[in-house]
């Protein structure tokens, strides 16, 4: 398994958008788009393997990585961000693999652009989050310093020994260092814990992922507190073309358990003709 590939950006509407763009054209090309906690970084390794004949692209969403901050992060937005990347790389159609926050904006990608959007792999995403792992992800988010004085601070402060991982997940500011993410997410969960109230989507979520239309595969974690195991018929009822499996981690899938989640996609998109 090769990890190079190439990084660029371009321009959708008000913001620049970084992706990595690893493999070859053949089949059908494939997006991955992060979640919250996340950025294009975390998904080299699965980005590469599944970079097996045709091209894969994985993109950091506005706010994140190394793409631009805006004002306009509604569901919309991001999705626009998706279309916008697959005109970009001329790509007609594309295979898309969202993990939890990204799940979400590729759900409604794929939803509002059903001749854009082959197949569609929704990572440990649900649109009824479980209680716990809502708790957890709030309080993290909003207890997460603006900035860190040195990388070794940050890395202490997530329990982390991944040095290389912070070192590219932050960047340098005045007084240290700082996560590349927006801190409007930070502010919207402190606003959440101090209000009680969550921010309104503008969408109905089971409502969206009824109208997908492409074939999709739901990958939840065994061990996820964001993805209740509950949730996973009622996703399944929601829309036939849905099918579930079952990794043995928990809410970072690509990163307790990466092999399995490429062996899951790979068997899933030879089931589909590729």
């Amino acid at each position: 398994m090769t990890t190079s590939h190439q990084s660029a950006k371009f321009k959708s509407g008000d913001v620049e958008i970084a992706y990595r763009l690893f493999g070859s054209p053949g089949a059908t090309p494939l997006l991955i788009v992060h979640g919250l906690s996340f950025f294009s970084y975390d998904w080299i390794g699965p980005a590469s393997a599944l970079a097996d004949g045709r091209q894969v692209a994985a993109m950091d969403m506005r706010g994140f990585g190394d793409s631009g901050w805006s004002k306009d992060y509604s569901i919309g937005a991001f999705a626009g961000d998706i279309i916008a990347l697959l005109d970009h790389l001329g790509w007609k159609e594309v295979i898309l693999v969202g993990h939890s926050m990204g799940g979400r904006n590729s759900c409604f990608c794929a939803a509002e652009n059903p001749g854009r959007i082959r197949a569609l792999v929704l990572v440990d995403w649900s649109p009824e989050p479980a209680a716990a792992g809502s708790k957890r992800t709030s309080q993290t988010v909003a207890g997460t310093p603006d900035t860190f004085a040195t990388v070794d601070e940050a890395m202490q402060h997530f329990g982390s020994s991944n040095r290389q991982r912070f070192e590219a997940y932050l960047k340098p500011v005045s007084g240290g260092f700082a996560l590349k993410r927006d801190l409007h997410f930070a502010n919207q969960f402190r606003r959440m814990l101090q209000t009680g109230e969550r921010p309104a989507l503008g969408v109905d979520l089971w409502a969206v992922l009824a109208r997908v239309s492409c074939p999709t595969l739901v990958i939840r974690g065994a061990r996820s507190d964001l993805f209740a195991a509950e949730t996973a018929p009622k996703m399944l009822a929601a829309n036939a073309r849905f099918e579930l499996t079952e990794l043995d981690t928990g809410h970072n899938v690509a990163g307790d358990d990466p092999q399995g989640l490429v062996g899951k996609v790979k068997a899933f998109l030879s089931s589909q003709g590729g």
